[in-house]
């Protein structure tokens, strides 16, 4: 089964847009068809965004944080990665290394392309 890891970006849209592409990726791990993996600064991250950006009150952000939690695999990257500029994105391939995921999905452009996730040191 594919091993996938969502950005903020693609939860935020999953829950916030309707019948969006987002959403059916999330629908995919929902109904099993792929493995989705995220870690707790990846969720804590998408916590503060809808939070500060879409005024989320905090039952709506715990009930997004809880349905995530039962759908994706919630794991603590043993490892740091610093080989881009923007932490936030080391934490994606940090999660993504952690869990042997096949691929990143983001909206996030700077991280779009197509180099495989590997596992060896700082290559991605």
């Amino acid at each position: 089964m594919l091993k996938v890891v969502f950005d903020t970006n693609v939860y935020i849209s999953a829950f916030t847009s309707a019948d969006s592409k987002a959403e059916d990726a999330y629908l995919l791990a929902v109904r099993g068809k792929i493995e989705l993996y995220t870690s707790v600064s990846i969720l804590t991250e998408l916590a503060k965004k809808l939070r500060e950006k879409f005024q989320w009150d905090d039952r709506e952000i715990t009930h997004v944080m809880k349905h995530i939690s039962k759908v994706a695999r919630v794991i603590k990257p043993d490892i740091t990665i610093t080989l881009l500029h923007d932490e936030t994105d080391n934490k994606r391939l940090e999660c993504a290394r952690a869990s042997n995921a096949d691929l990143i999905v983001t909206g996030d452009k700077h991280l779009n392309y197509s180099a495989p996730v590997t596992h060896q040191d700082q290559d991605l």
